[in-house]
């Protein structure tokens, strides 16, 4: 008889744990902190090894304290992981398919038509003049506190208004403008910037933040370039670039009727 017992269960069990260090590594390796990683599973190696293995009880005990302080200080250190985690997992389709279980979808599609049209004709009026924009379009994660660092309007979706928020004469025209609830809903924001390594050195400040903003939430960053006039999408961490009016409106057009 084994001394003990292995069972589906066990292979599940380890298959989860497997699982979830493989996505905690991907999730480190994305935001530069691999190396954090790689120092906290050597320590609960470590620490598995004195407790367990050698079984030495006054070294045991201090490294049991500090696994138990060292959760918090976890918690501390990566609460930017923690909640990018957190957000893709309620973000997901399947869940997010929940909510929307009884909304009318001909209501949507005719107010989505209104809010993508004046955003359309005002990215493609700003290319033709070259007059660098960037606007987010908020979807299921708030960004309240995006809307914070800049100056509120609370005004409806208006071309004219775009247009004149990213004159190149006006106070506003460096920020983001922040569109929310089908309103336009402040302008001058600052958004995160991406430190991504492998975005294209062609690509500027704009399609920096663009990016940034589109990893740390499911939100719709539309950028017009300042230098070349040419329009892209930002959307959950990738860029479209070089895009039509035809193909802004249907990017637009998929990404806000999900």
């Amino acid at each position: 008889m084994l001394p003990f017992d292995f069972g589906i269960k066990d292979i599940i069990d380890i298959f989860l744990v497997a699982l979830m260090l493989y996505y905690i590594y991907r999730l480190m390796k994305e935001s530069r902190s691999l190396n954090v990683f790689i120092g906290i599973m050597v320590f609960v190696l470590l620490w598995l090894f004195v407790s367990q293995v050698l079984e030495m009880r006054l070294l045991g005990s201090i490294l049991d304290k500090l696994v138990s302080v060292g959760v918090i200080a976890l918690i501390v250190l990566f609460q930017e992981e923690i909640r990018k985690f957190l957000y893709t997992l309620g973000a997901h389709q399947r869940f997010k398919g929940l909510t929307r279980f009884f909304t009318s979808k001909k209501k949507e599609i005719k107010e989505d038509k209104e809010t993508i049209m004046p955003i359309v004709m005002a990215c493609m009026s700003m290319s033709k003049g070259k007059v660098g924009a960037l606007i987010v379009i908020e979807r299921s994660a708030p960004l309240d506190d995006i809307i914070e660092t800049g100056d509120r309007i609370n005004a409806n979706i208006n071309q004219r208004l775009i247009e004149n928020i990213f004159f190149k004469n006006s106070p506003l025209h460096d920020g983001a403008m922040i569109i929310s609830k089908k309103r336009i809903a402040a302008a001058g924001c600052i958004l995160p910037v991406s430190h991504n390594l492998d975005i294209p050195k062609e690509l500027g400040l704009r399609h920096r933040a663009a990016l940034g903003m589109s990893q740390d939430s499911d939100a719709i960053c539309v950028i017009v370039s300042e230098e070349t006039g040419r329009i892209s999408v930002a959307i959950k961490g990738e860029f479209r670039l070089r895009l039509s009016a035809e193909e802004l409106e249907s990017v637009l057009a998929t990404e806000m009727s999900e």
